[in-house]
């Protein structure tokens, strides 16, 4: 089995605002990946104080960073970047806080020159912490915006 490259050479974004710290698995269509929280993370110390909690929103992009490293990594579409189109049916079912590792997981569907959609999970162990419908759009990778 091949190496699978680390997110950050795969993907655009970076610290800290890249939540995929490992992929496990990738094919066309599907990817597994890992989120270790370690309690150091920004968000932490305003959500919440006394209370930290991994806000819902960003599990929500964790799940679409790893959908975009499974277009990125399939090389199906050169000179494209995968954006965020939309969500539908996100369900929060778990807190995640400091200590908790997500284990990311998302199924592409149809995916044309132009967008596509997908599903994807956050679990902490056995538990659904998030699952939620993706849409994403594909723009020049190159053009300024």
């Amino acid at each position: 089995m091949a190496e699978l490259a680390a997110p950050a050479d795969v993907l655009p974004h970076r610290p800290p605002f890249l939540f995929v710290d490992e992929v496990v698995a990738c094919t066309d269509a599907t990817a597994d990946g890992r989120w270790r929280l370690t309690g150091e993370e920004w968000f932490f110390g305003g959500h919440f104080p006394g209370r930290p909690t991994l806000p819902g929103v960003l599990m929500v992009e964790a799940i679409a960073q790893l959908g975009a490293y499974a277009v990125l990594a399939s090389g199906r579409h050169p000179g494209k970047l995968p954006l965020f189109g939309g969500v539908d049916g996100v369900r929060f079912r778990r807190q995640v806080v400091p200590g908790d590792v997500l284990e990311l997981h998302v199924e592409l569907g149809r995916l044309s020159a132009r967008a596509g959609r997908g599903t994807g999970t956050a679990r902490v162990g056995d538990e659904i912490a998030c699952s939620a419908e993706l849409l994403l759009v594909l723009v020049d990778a190159d053009a300024a915006g």
